[in-house]
């Protein structure tokens, strides 16, 4: 499972504290830590209000465009950011709301291209991420599923080759009335890679979506929940996230590879527990054996009972004493 830990825009405009949520990714276990570059005039018009959740989470009186204005971050901070990264060892993701910060992303090397709900009905945009020869990690919240697939379309035909479709819900928090994982099985339709941006409250969701296969989780954080910003209070805390992504971990232990065959715990029990084809009476020598004879007992150290038709209609090859468990040497013609 490849965990993301979402900072976005929880670092207020403040390095520091995408620092220090870079540090809480790392010492939670999560794979990458994602940011978000973008221009506040590159994604919305500057009149446009905020959005519901936007306007609930975080009650400061301003436009859609000042709210984004003051949570920009410089590309020189992108790459102080990225570098650090580097140095702790943990993956740096940020996604791109436009062709310059896609550019400029590519040319500090980031491996991986997340890219927002947003843009699963921009195509030239898609057109343009596809040319760089990256993985893709799509989010599909708002989306009809005719749109994902114009997407998906979009970036193989402009030379995508690996593409991961996040199942998303674009409200934050998400309640699980709409968190509909089912429609994970209609994304795998359209890339063998499917995973789970999640926005609701609990890791319920993010359990259920590793158990069907999902092989991406992406799930916002946050230093506090009760830090001013639009995102805050849809985040997981530290401590909150920790178990996050020790749960995931688990069910990916308790999944398996899938192949059924003893555990190496199982095989220390199977002689103990399976059954051996035992004397049910006293049975002398030359009697052919019925079924009236036989019974079936622990352990498993004579023949097994997959044995008993090989035995019935048989004769005894010697004198064999009740409760004896049955060895091959006593029958005459077994095999």
């Amino acid at each position: 499972m490849f965990i993301i830990a979402e900072a976005g825009v929880n670092h207020n405009g403040n390095i520091s504290i995408a620092k220090q949520l870079i540090d809480m990714a790392k010492r939670c276990g999560a794979d990458a830590v994602k940011f978000q570059t973008f221009k506040a005039e590159d994604v919305v018009d500057s009149h446009e209000s905020k959005v519901g959740y936007q306007k609930l989470n975080d009650t400061t009186v301003e436009t859609q465009f000042q709210m984004l204005k003051r949570l920009e971050l410089s590309y020189d901070q992108f790459l102080e950011l990225k570098n650090y990264c580097d140095q702790i060892d943990i993956m740096f993701l940020s996604t791109p709301f436009s062709i310059e910060a896609m550019e400029f992303l590519m040319d500090i090397d980031m491996q991986i291209i997340k890219l927002s709900s947003t843009e699963v009905t921009n195509l030239p945009f898609l057109e343009k991420v596809a040319s760089f020869n990256k993985p893709v990690i799509l989010s599909t919240g708002m989306s009809y599923f005719d749109e994902i697939v114009t997407a998906t379309d979009t970036l193989k035909n402009y030379g995508g080759h690996d593409i991961t479709l996040l199942h998303c819900t674009t409200n934050y928090p998400t309640s699980l009335v709409d968190a509909n994982l089912l429609a994970m099985d209609k994304l795998k339709a359209l890339s063998s890679k499917v995973g789970f941006s999640d926005h609701t409250a609990s890791s319920l969701c993010a359990i259920i979506a590793t158990s069907r296969g999902a092989c991406t989780i992406e799930k916002h954080i946050t230093l506090d929940r009760n830090m001013p910003g639009p995102d805050h209070k849809a985040s997981a805390d530290e401590n909150e996230f920790k178990k996050y992504v020790a749960q995931i971990r688990n069910v990916e232990i308790a999944l398996g590879d899938g192949l059924k065959v003893p555990t190496k715990s199982e095989y220390i029990m199977r002689d103990k527990v399976r059954r051996s084809i035992v004397a049910k009476i006293d049975i002398p020598k030359g009697i052919v054996i019925d079924s009236s004879m036989l019974t079936f007992r622990r352990p498993a150290t004579g023949i097994s009972p997959v044995f008993y038709n090989n035995i019935l209609g048989n004769k005894a090859a010697v004198d064999i004493k009740k409760d004896t468990f049955i060895e091959a040497f006593q029958i005459e013609n077994f095999h």
